[in-house]
């Protein structure tokens, strides 16, 4: 870092942000305390002397104290300015006038877009807060605003809303979301970090009025920026039919909403999603065009680079202004000023000040991933890649530029991928090799163009337009392929920061030493520590070369030991050497361009193998599902309305019962109301915390009856998590929804199970489900297809007794008071038990009901489980606390210590019904509920367990 003030000032304000953001009150004062007493040591440690100790140390406490101005400030006005509590603003009814700040983004029946807030209304019909809602209170703060929209004319309505028109709103207020689990989404603190606090939620859009502004008002740049890119965006769609209209949007223009959730998807998986967001190698395309152009029309260099400069921040406005396009943008500014006037260019001061000047106008783009991902890969590549590049020495020139940036940049990028996406494909090096520079070095420019030359004449533009299709469809069924392949996704646990610091440091100690220290040093594609003359005569870089990570956006360096000189008309920028007619430019390495032949030392060696060591043992460390040692962990998953929850037993086996689901109401005739990417609670919510604790595999997965509730949210998690065994009722409801689900466990060569009263399953040495219903030989049901088609899910629910680490637990699923009668009945006549110890080792295929689908028996524990039929320590309260269950000779028979119900916040069903709620306190249950505590987890071990929720703390 010596010679780069701006690059050590830089760091040291990010880790003071970095700090306040992490730690508050009195731990963030002894935090810094520590860290200002350590910081001075390490400091001269890295032989850092003098002032400079004091300029850093005074960096590092100014990133603190602009993290934590800023966030004082970042509070809404709302309850002081109305005098109104919080919770009695979530609510309430109002009337509230503003400007409309952003672009409107329509998805079905729903309209949303931010405002910013200057006067509101309350509108109360209670005669007592009549002085209330007769006050109208000035206030300027931002809202997202929710529109529902009742009829499908009301789209184009909403589509004519236009950024800075003056709008009048009716509606309620209402808090974000905040996470309900442990480790799951907080859209609370998201929109935080955007500065809104309040979500406005309309009904109609005739409860909108929207005025389009006057005089200056209609000059706004933003607006014309909005009109652009909706201008592109229908020039693309008129010439790409769907999914490649989106897919080229997103390309093109950014426009990443209106990509195929599928193609997305599909994607994402690959750890292809940079592609689709514009960032720097679309700035290098945009800045090599550029130049390429004005050198055509004989400008001046000096005059082709002032252009190209005040040209940048319009194509930023144009591609939605992400944080990787801000950073490559102001990059690229900051590189052509200086190549105009001939001053040296240092690729890591460049991103220090790109760094610095963001976290100064907003201190919130710390926490934006986009950031982290852009940042880290971009100077991981200045960093990294010279000592990786000798790995591909004796590849082509050509191979060998692309593999280098490949590797490092998914190697830099793999520990930020898994903290956020908690999974990575090892297909991830193989296609971004093979797709990246196929897509940014041609379908790019190709689209690109052919959008261009759409304004002229369409026909011209269709023949490029159709090349670019053709190559669209070759990396759609590529990807399709690669992620086909099982066993390449890996799902990775959230790991701790500590982890991810000390991933960077020891791959670069390991890769240094490999440098270093073996074997002959070949010339290199680039060099951190030196200047990338501008030299002449070389052969240019191609633009192939061009197409590598989103991220990528390196600059060519100068010390001052190379200067340029002023009859050199090349520029290399933004990871692309852009080539003028007569010049061209080429990297150099060090001095003469070789090192000397070195050979590793004993002790190198001996170091080099611990480090390969550490950094293997680190991954596989990071790798494991993190878990108390000999502890069972049941997590009963807060979904909504519907029934989710997870059990880890102390031996580590994974049980899923249930999935939740989202449950539609919806229509064939309001299919206008269907939205591109519509909610679904296996997908949003299951499948994302599964993998955030890292599941790797479901040793079962359980589901309780066939109502999408219970059963919905489980088509994402056969999809997305590798199951064993999957066990159900054996019955099927008769709907599309549950036979593809068991579709889908066939198409997998999933084992299934029809479970039946008497069943056992023993998970491991201190786990063991006793099935305790349906009884199959009494169930109602319809044998005319390949499966019994029962009409009563409910009544047919698997219940069994979970008894794991000296304690027991009784899951019901949503089994009613006729299924509770006949098991009492059961259990206190002996049959039940009589149930088990007739079944033996094999369970057959009961009967041949499931003959097609029943792969092989469940092993069983002959031992006798009428011990178990009694008091026990936690009952899952049937149907979510419904009245038709949980009847009091129930409740008084197990007389559970604990009582778990899962149910919807302000759910339309009334769920839990007071009454049972009643019979509930009766017994003496302690009570949770998912709707007001959010997930609760239970931690088991010797008997005993130990309670916490996600909502109100630890208990």
């Amino acid at each position: 870092m010596k010679g780069r003030p701006l690059l050590s000032f830089t760091i040291c304000w990010l880790c003071g942000s970095g700090m306040a953001c992490a730690l508050t009150g009195w731990t963030l004062i002894w935090g810094m305390i520590g860290a200002l007493a350590c910081l001075p040591l390490l400091l001269r440690f890295m032989d850092v002397r003098g002032w400079s100790i004091l300029f850093l140390l005074s960096a590092f406490i100014g990133g603190a104290a602009h993290w934590e101005w800023n966030d004082a400030r970042n509070h809404s006005s709302l309850p002081e300015t109305t005098h109104i509590a919080i919770r009695d603003l979530d609510g309430l009814v109002a009337e509230i006038q503003g400007e409309l700040v952003s672009d409107v983004r329509i998805d079905g029946d729903r309209a949303d877009f931010k405002m910013q807030m200057s006067s509101i209304l309350p509108i109360s019909d209670s005669s007592a807060d009549t002085d209330l809602a007769a006050s109208a209170f000035q206030i300027d703060e931002q809202l997202m605003v929710q529109v529902r929209l009742l009829e499908e004319e009301e789209q184009q309505v909403a589509a004519s809303w236009k950024r800075g028109y003056t709008i009048t709103l009716n509606g309620s207020f209402a808090l974000p979301g905040e996470a309900r689990n442990f480790g799951g989404f907080d859209y609370r603190s998201y929109l935080r970090t955007l500065h809104i606090h309040w979500l406005f939620k309309v009904k109609g859009a005739g409860s909108v009025t929207a005025v389009a502004p006057e005089g200056l008002g209609q000059y706004n740049v933003l607006r014309w920026t909005d009109w652009a890119r909706h201008t592109l965006g229908s020039a693309v769609e008129h010439l790409f039919p769907e999914p490649h209209a989106g897919y080229m949007k997103g390309l093109i223009i950014g426009m990443a909403t209106d990509i195929d959730p599928g193609t997305y998807g599909q994607f994402s998986q690959l750890g292809l999603t940079h592609i689709l967001a514009i960032s720097g190698t679309h700035v290098a395309v945009y800045v090599a065009s550029l130049l390429l152009i004005l050198s055509w029309l004989r400008l001046t260099r000096e005059t082709a680079l002032t252009i190209v400069l005040i040209l940048v921040p319009a194509y930023v406005l144009l591609s939605g202004g992400s944080p990787s396009v801000i950073r490559a943008g102001i990059m690229s500014m900051i590189g052509l000023y200086m190549a105009r006037r001939g001053l040296a260019r240092d690729g890591l001061q460049m991103i220090s000040a790109a760094a610095l000047l963001m976290m100064w106008w907003d201190p919130y783009f710390l926490l934006s991933v986009s950031f982290q991902l852009s940042f880290l890969v971009t100077a991981g590549l200045m960093i990294y890649m010279p000592l990786i590049n000798r790995l591909f020495s004796s590849w082509p020139k050509s191979l060998s530029a692309t593999a280098s940036v490949t590797v490092t940049a998914q190697l830099i990028s793999f520990p930020v991928t898994i903290l956020y996406f908690n999974q990575f494909s090892l297909l991830s090096f193989v296609a971004n090799f093979l797709l990246v520079s196929l897509i940014s070095a041609i379908v790019l420019p190709l689209g690109t163009v052919a959008m261009l030359l759409s304004f002229i004449w369409v026909p011209l533009a269709k023949p490029l337009a159709w090349i670019a299709i053709q190559l669209n469809q070759l990396t759609f069924i590529s990807v399709e392929w690669m992620n086909s392949l099982p066993g390449f996704v890996l799902i990775w646990a959230t790991p701790p920061l500590l982890w991810i610091a000390a991933y960077y440091a020891v791959l670069y100690a390991l890769l240094y030493l490999l440098y270093r220290g073996n074997g002959e040093q070949q010339e290199t594609a680039f060099v951190e520590e030196e200047t990338a003359p501008l030299v002449r005569g070389q052969p240019s870089v191609s633009m192939a070369n061009m197409g590598i990570r989103s991220s990528v956006s390196t600059v060519a360096q100068d010390q001052g030991k190379n200067r340029v000189d002023g009859k050199e008309t090349s520029l290399t920028i933004l990871g692309a050497s852009i080539a003028w007619p007569e010049y061209t430019s080429a990297f150099t390495a060090r001095g003469a361009g070789y090192y000397a032949y070195k050979r590793m030392s004993k002790v190198q060696r001996w170091l080099c193998g611990l480090l390969a060591l550490s950094f293997v043992a680190g991954l596989l460390w990071a790798y494991q599902t993190p878990k108390p040692a000999g502890t069972g962990i049941v997590q009963f998953l807060d979904i909504g309305q519907g029934d989710s929850t997870l059990i880890t037993t102390p031996e580590g086996k994974h049980i899923l019962v249930d999935g939740g689901g989202t449950v539609s109401f919806g229509n064939n005739e309001q299919s206008w109301k269907t939205r591109r990417d519509p909610y679904e609670v296996g997908a949003k919510v299951v499948v994302p915390l599964l993998k955030k604790r890292g599941i790797h595999q479901l040793d079962a997965v359980i589901v309780t009856h066939a109502d999408q509730d219970h059963a919905g949210g489980l088509q994402a998690v056969l999809e997305q998590i590798p199951v064993k065994r999957f066990m159900f009722n054996g019955t099927t409801s008769g709907k599309d929804n549950f036979d593809k689900l068991l579709n889908t466990a066939m198409e997998r060569k999933i084992p299934l199970y029809a479970i039946q009263q008497g069943m056992s399953y023993k998970v491991d040495k201190e786990t063991i489900l006793h099935f305790i219903a349906p009884d199959l030989a009494h169930m109602d049901v319809n044998v005319s297809g390949s499966l019994p088609v029962s009409e009563h899910q409910n009544h047919d629910s698997v219940v069994f007794l979970l008894d794991m680490a000296g304690t027991s637990m009784l899951f019901t699923g949503d089994m009613d008071a006729a299924a509770e009668q006949d098991l009492l009945y059961m259990i206190q006549d002996g049959s039940l038990a009589a149930q088990f110890e007739q079944k033996g080792a094999d369970l057959g295929d009961t009967e041949g009901v499931v003959q097609r689908v029943l792969t092989r028996p469940l092993q069983v524990n002959s031992n006798d489980a009428s011990s178990a039929f009694g008091s026990i320590d936690v009952l899952k309260v049937a149907h979510h606390g419904s009245k038709t269950s949980s009847t009091e000779a129930w409740l008084q028979y197990w007389n559970a210590k604990t009582a778990v119900i899962s149910a919807g916040v302000n759910n339309t069903y009334g769920h839990p019904n007071p009454g049972v709620m009643e019979r509930l306190e009766a017994t003496g249950s302690e009570i949770y509920q998912t709707d007001q505590m959010g997930e609760v987890q239970m931690r088991v071990k010797d008997g005993k367990i130990d309670i916490r929720y996600k909502l109100f703390g630890v208990e």
